[in-house]
């Protein structure tokens, strides 16, 4: 959830009106918190770290989960989930605390692109184990998808900006996918105790279940799987319209 320290109140070129608003109201109520963190003495690279260390906290929840032998306990996933949500929350704030507190650097924007990259890797990481230590070998797969079309969400933003362009476009930017990812943890492990951890449902005619307690979980990784490459392929195709455009402006130019 990196926002840039240049960052200025205006909607930015071809960004939907209702996320800049979604986000102003957002930093009306976390404003407070960020002026505390900077009497604190937080600079924004701390912020960019805590949420870091918190989305490790989230690998070891999942590792710790993946090895316990009562496979019904939910009550993992859920946790993970709250501390995915508390990581965001940090990884948001840190331009914010860097625009607030004057401590914008170029160094601290590349700081916190490059431990945004490895705080999602570490969090896949994680999930990926607990899913194959307990026998969710396709949805361990699908979330291993999901970590790929992740990283190539965030790779051809910085691939296509490094040649000139910008590249924003598509839905699943890494904000979405930290929502989407905390909330269907939290409320699998709710799900969990609402339902109980072994509901699962059958459809006549049809010889294997088709939901489960942990579908709450899976499938919204599924969607990420799909939907992440589905919006890299999209920036990719963006961006290639727009060096086209330059390099043909650049020829009418000569």
């Amino acid at each position: 959830m990196k926002v840039d320290s240049t960052y200025k109140n205006k909607k930015a070129p071809g960004e939907k009106a209702w996320k800049v608003f979604l986000q102003k109201g957002i930093y009306t109520i976390v404003n407070p918190f960020v002026r505390l963190l900077i009497r604190l003495g937080f600079t924004p690279n701390a912020v960019t770290t805590t949420g870091f260390i918190l989305n490790i906290g989230v690998a070891i929840i999942f590792v710790v989960g993946g090895e316990s032998e009562n496979r019904s306990d939910f009550s993992y996933v859920g946790w993970a989930g709250f501390l995915i949500m508390m990581a965001g929350l940090f990884d948001m704030l840190d331009g914010q605390v860097a625009r607030m507190g004057n401590m914008g650097s170029t160094f601290g924007a590349l700081y916190d692109s490059v431990l945004d990259r490895y705080s999602e890797l570490v969090m896949f990481l994680g999930i990926c184990y607990y899913l194959m230590s307990h026998h969710y070998f396709l949805s361990s797969l699908f979330a291993f998808v999901a970590m790929i079309g992740s990283m190539m969400v965030s790779y051809t933003r910085a691939r296509a900006e490094g040649l000139g362009v910008e590249c924003k476009g598509g839905f699943f930017q890494r904000p979405e996918r930290v929502v989407l990812i905390a909330l269907a943890g939290m409320f699998c492990g709710l799900t969990a105790s609402i339902i109980g951890p072994d509901y699962r449902l059958y459809i006549p005619g049809i010889p294997f279940h088709v939901f489960e307690t942990m579908s709450v979980f899976t499938i919204p990784i599924t969607i990420l799987a799909i939907f992440t490459n589905i919006t890299a392929f999209t920036r990719l195709m963006d961006a290639r319209k727009a060096l086209e455009l330059k390099e043909r402006n650049q020829a009418l130019n000569r």
